[in-house]
Protein backbone atom coordinates (compact mmCIF):
# COMPACT_ATOMS: atom_id res chain seq x y z
CA UNK A 1 0.00 0.00 0.00
CA UNK A 2 1.13 3.58 -0.66
CA UNK A 3 2.25 5.94 2.09
CA UNK A 4 -0.42 7.01 4.57
CA UNK A 5 -0.95 9.85 7.02
CA UNK A 6 -3.27 10.20 9.99
CA UNK A 7 -5.98 12.84 10.34
CA UNK A 8 -8.38 13.52 13.20
CA UNK A 9 -12.08 14.31 13.02
CA UNK A 10 -14.95 15.06 15.44
CA UNK A 11 -12.69 16.89 17.88
CA UNK A 12 -10.17 14.01 17.71
CA UNK A 13 -12.81 11.42 18.59
CA UNK A 14 -12.18 9.65 15.27
CA UNK A 15 -8.76 8.82 13.80
CA UNK A 16 -8.47 8.15 10.07
CA UNK A 17 -5.47 7.03 8.06
CA UNK A 18 -5.60 8.35 4.49
CA UNK A 19 -3.40 7.83 1.45
CA UNK A 20 -0.92 10.68 1.02
CA UNK A 21 -1.58 10.82 -2.73
CA UNK A 22 -5.33 10.24 -2.39
CA UNK A 23 -8.47 12.18 -1.58
CA UNK A 24 -8.39 13.95 1.81
CA UNK A 25 -11.76 13.62 3.57
CA UNK A 26 -12.87 16.41 5.84
CA UNK A 27 -15.79 18.72 6.44
CA UNK A 28 -18.01 17.22 3.70
CA UNK A 29 -17.65 13.72 5.11
CA UNK A 30 -18.37 14.83 8.69
CA UNK A 31 -21.44 16.84 7.63
CA UNK A 32 -22.70 13.88 5.60
CA UNK A 33 -22.36 11.63 8.64
CA UNK A 34 -24.13 14.19 10.82
CA UNK A 35 -27.08 14.26 8.42
CA UNK A 36 -27.68 10.49 8.49
CA UNK A 37 -30.70 9.90 10.79
CA UNK A 38 -29.56 6.46 11.91
CA UNK A 39 -30.49 5.01 15.28
CA UNK A 40 -29.04 2.19 17.37
CA UNK A 41 -29.39 -1.19 15.70
CA UNK A 42 -30.04 0.20 12.22
CA UNK A 43 -28.00 -0.74 9.16
CA UNK A 44 -26.15 1.96 7.18
CA UNK A 45 -24.62 1.62 3.71
CA UNK A 46 -21.85 4.04 2.73
CA UNK A 47 -21.58 3.98 -1.08
CA UNK A 48 -18.17 5.02 -2.38
CA UNK A 49 -16.90 4.82 1.19
CA UNK A 50 -13.26 5.57 0.40
CA UNK A 51 -11.21 4.93 3.55
CA UNK A 52 -14.37 4.76 5.67
CA UNK A 53 -14.50 8.32 6.98
CA UNK A 54 -18.21 9.20 6.81
CA UNK A 55 -19.43 5.77 7.85
CA UNK A 56 -17.12 5.58 10.85
CA UNK A 57 -18.24 9.05 11.92
CA UNK A 58 -21.84 7.74 11.86
CA UNK A 59 -20.82 4.82 14.07
CA UNK A 60 -19.12 7.20 16.50
CA UNK A 61 -22.30 9.25 16.83
CA UNK A 62 -24.74 6.34 16.92
CA UNK A 63 -23.82 3.58 19.33
CA UNK A 64 -25.15 0.25 18.05
CA UNK A 65 -25.48 1.28 14.39
CA UNK A 66 -24.06 -1.21 11.87
CA UNK A 67 -22.04 -0.11 8.83
CA UNK A 68 -21.32 -1.58 5.42
CA UNK A 69 -18.97 0.40 3.20
CA UNK A 70 -18.57 -0.23 -0.55
CA UNK A 71 -15.83 1.12 -2.81
CA UNK A 72 -14.22 -0.15 -6.01
CA UNK A 73 -10.65 0.78 -5.01
CA UNK A 74 -9.04 -2.14 -3.18
CA UNK A 75 -6.43 -0.07 -1.34
CA UNK A 76 -9.19 2.19 0.04
CA UNK A 77 -11.15 -0.84 1.27
CA UNK A 78 -8.05 -2.26 2.95
CA UNK A 79 -7.39 1.05 4.68
CA UNK A 80 -11.06 1.44 5.69
CA UNK A 81 -10.86 -1.90 7.49
CA UNK A 82 -7.72 -0.76 9.29
CA UNK A 83 -9.44 2.49 10.27
CA UNK A 84 -12.35 0.55 11.74
CA UNK A 85 -9.88 -1.38 13.92
CA UNK A 86 -8.06 1.84 14.83
CA UNK A 87 -11.33 3.26 16.18
CA UNK A 88 -12.48 0.00 17.85
CA UNK A 89 -15.43 -0.23 15.46
CA UNK A 90 -14.45 -3.32 13.48
CA UNK A 91 -17.20 -5.45 15.06
CA UNK A 92 -19.82 -3.04 13.65
CA UNK A 93 -18.20 -2.27 10.29
CA UNK A 94 -17.69 -4.30 7.12
CA UNK A 95 -16.02 -2.97 3.98
CA UNK A 96 -16.52 -4.56 0.55
CA UNK A 97 -14.69 -4.01 -2.73
CA UNK A 98 -17.37 -3.51 -5.39
CA UNK A 99 -18.63 -1.03 -7.94
CA UNK A 100 -21.84 0.46 -6.56
CA UNK A 101 -23.59 -0.23 -9.89
CA UNK A 102 -23.15 -3.94 -9.29
CA UNK A 103 -23.49 -4.09 -5.51
CA UNK A 104 -26.58 -5.75 -4.09
CA UNK A 105 -26.81 -6.80 -0.44
CA UNK A 106 -28.67 -9.81 0.90
CA UNK A 107 -30.83 -7.45 2.96
CA UNK A 108 -31.79 -3.85 2.32
CA UNK A 109 -30.50 -1.04 4.51
CA UNK A 110 -32.23 1.44 6.81
CA UNK A 111 -30.04 4.29 5.55
CA UNK A 112 -27.70 4.98 2.64
CA UNK A 113 -25.13 7.77 2.61
CA UNK A 114 -22.83 8.87 -0.21
CA UNK A 115 -20.38 11.59 -1.16
CA UNK A 116 -20.36 11.14 -4.96
CA UNK A 117 -17.62 12.50 -7.24
CA UNK A 118 -18.21 16.24 -7.56
CA UNK A 119 -17.09 16.60 -11.18
CA UNK A 120 -18.64 14.52 -13.93
CA UNK A 121 -16.56 13.14 -16.77
CA UNK A 122 -15.58 15.80 -19.29
CA UNK A 123 -16.28 18.68 -16.92
CA UNK A 124 -12.80 18.99 -15.40
CA UNK A 125 -9.08 18.65 -15.96
CA UNK A 126 -7.99 15.21 -14.79
CA UNK A 127 -5.78 15.19 -11.69
CA UNK A 128 -2.28 13.76 -12.19
CA UNK A 129 -3.08 11.42 -9.28
CA UNK A 130 -5.25 8.52 -10.45
CA UNK A 131 -6.79 8.19 -6.99
CA UNK A 132 -7.74 11.85 -6.84
CA UNK A 133 -9.10 11.73 -10.38
CA UNK A 134 -11.44 8.89 -9.45
CA UNK A 135 -12.53 10.67 -6.27
CA UNK A 136 -13.23 13.97 -8.04
CA UNK A 137 -14.96 12.55 -11.09
CA UNK A 138 -15.46 8.95 -12.11
CA UNK A 139 -13.65 7.95 -15.29
CA UNK A 140 -16.61 6.11 -16.81
CA UNK A 141 -18.78 8.16 -19.13
CA UNK A 142 -22.12 6.90 -17.79
CA UNK A 143 -21.31 7.19 -14.09
CA UNK A 144 -23.25 10.33 -13.11
CA UNK A 145 -25.28 11.32 -10.05
CA UNK A 146 -28.38 9.46 -11.27
CA UNK A 147 -26.41 6.19 -11.06
CA UNK A 148 -25.59 6.85 -7.40
CA UNK A 149 -29.20 7.68 -6.58
CA UNK A 150 -30.47 4.56 -8.34
CA UNK A 151 -27.96 2.39 -6.46
CA UNK A 152 -29.06 3.95 -3.19
CA UNK A 153 -32.72 3.33 -4.01
CA UNK A 154 -32.07 -0.32 -4.90
CA UNK A 155 -30.29 -0.99 -1.60
CA UNK A 156 -32.77 0.81 0.68
CA UNK A 157 -35.76 -0.66 2.43
CA UNK A 158 -39.11 1.09 1.93
CA UNK A 159 -39.15 4.14 4.18
CA UNK A 160 -35.35 4.21 4.42
CA UNK A 161 -33.33 7.38 3.97
CA UNK A 162 -30.82 8.40 1.30
CA UNK A 163 -28.47 11.21 2.32
CA UNK A 164 -25.84 12.74 0.07
CA UNK A 165 -23.60 15.79 -0.02
CA UNK A 166 -22.87 17.50 -3.31
CA UNK A 167 -21.99 20.80 -4.97
CA UNK A 168 -24.76 23.38 -4.78
CA UNK A 169 -24.65 23.90 -8.55
CA UNK A 170 -25.50 20.21 -9.00
CA UNK A 171 -28.71 20.46 -6.98
CA UNK A 172 -30.95 20.39 -10.04
CA UNK A 173 -29.41 17.10 -11.20
CA UNK A 174 -29.72 15.62 -7.72
CA UNK A 175 -33.42 16.50 -7.48
CA UNK A 176 -34.03 15.24 -11.01
CA UNK A 177 -32.29 11.96 -10.17
CA UNK A 178 -34.42 11.48 -7.08
CA UNK A 179 -37.53 11.98 -9.22
CA UNK A 180 -40.47 9.98 -7.93
CA UNK A 181 -38.24 7.51 -6.11
CA UNK A 182 -37.94 9.68 -3.01
CA UNK A 183 -40.17 12.08 -1.11
CA UNK A 184 -39.93 14.21 2.03
CA UNK A 185 -36.76 15.61 0.43
CA UNK A 186 -34.82 18.00 2.64
CA UNK A 187 -32.32 20.43 1.11
CA UNK A 188 -29.78 21.68 3.64
CA UNK A 189 -27.39 24.38 2.34
CA UNK A 190 -23.90 24.65 3.81
CA UNK A 191 -23.01 28.34 3.67
CA UNK A 192 -19.22 29.05 3.78
CA UNK A 193 -19.88 32.42 5.52
CA UNK A 194 -22.87 34.67 6.17
CA UNK A 195 -23.93 36.42 2.98
CA UNK A 196 -22.05 33.99 0.73
CA UNK A 197 -23.60 31.61 -1.77
CA UNK A 198 -23.72 27.98 -0.67
CA UNK A 199 -21.07 25.77 -2.27
CA UNK A 200 -22.31 22.50 -0.82
CA UNK A 201 -25.75 21.09 -0.11
CA UNK A 202 -26.90 18.06 1.80
CA UNK A 203 -29.93 16.38 0.29
CA UNK A 204 -31.90 13.82 2.28
CA UNK A 205 -34.95 11.89 1.07
CA UNK A 206 -37.15 8.97 2.08
CA UNK A 207 -37.76 6.03 -0.26
CA UNK A 208 -41.40 5.80 -1.31
CA UNK A 209 -42.55 8.87 0.61
CA UNK A 210 -44.85 11.38 -1.13
CA UNK A 211 -44.37 14.34 1.25
CA UNK A 212 -43.31 17.62 -0.46
CA UNK A 213 -39.73 18.89 -0.32
CA UNK A 214 -38.40 21.27 2.35
CA UNK A 215 -35.66 23.88 2.00
CA UNK A 216 -33.99 24.00 5.41
CA UNK A 217 -32.22 26.99 6.98
CA UNK A 218 -28.87 25.25 6.60
CA UNK A 219 -25.62 25.91 8.46
CA UNK A 220 -23.19 28.83 8.22
CA UNK A 221 -19.79 27.18 8.58
CA UNK A 222 -17.35 30.03 9.20
CA UNK A 223 -17.25 33.40 10.92
CA UNK A 224 -15.73 36.35 9.04
CA UNK A 225 -12.37 35.63 10.70
CA UNK A 226 -12.40 32.06 9.39
CA UNK A 227 -13.21 30.33 12.69
CA UNK A 228 -16.03 27.81 12.75
CA UNK A 229 -19.41 29.12 13.88
CA UNK A 230 -21.07 27.73 17.00
CA UNK A 231 -23.57 25.87 14.77
CA UNK A 232 -20.73 24.32 12.79
CA UNK A 233 -18.92 23.27 15.97
CA UNK A 234 -22.06 21.50 17.18
CA UNK A 235 -21.72 19.28 14.11
CA UNK A 236 -17.95 19.07 13.75
CA UNK A 237 -17.06 18.64 17.43
CA UNK A 238 -20.20 17.70 19.33
CA UNK A 239 -21.61 15.28 16.71
CA UNK A 240 -25.01 16.94 16.63
CA UNK A 241 -27.49 15.53 14.09
CA UNK A 242 -28.20 17.98 11.26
Amino acid sequence: MSETEEIFLLDKKVRINVLVDGFKPGLDSVCLAAACPAEAGERVLDMGCGVGTAGLCVLKRVAGAILTGVDFQSDHIELAGQNAVLNAMDERANFIESDIKNYSADKTFDHVICNPPFLETGAHLVSPSARRAMAMGHLEEDFDIAVWIKAGFNNLKSGGSLTLVHRADMLDKVILGMGKKFGAIEIIPLWPKAGRDARRVIVRGIKGRKTPATLRAGIILHEDDGEYTSDANKVLKEMQLI
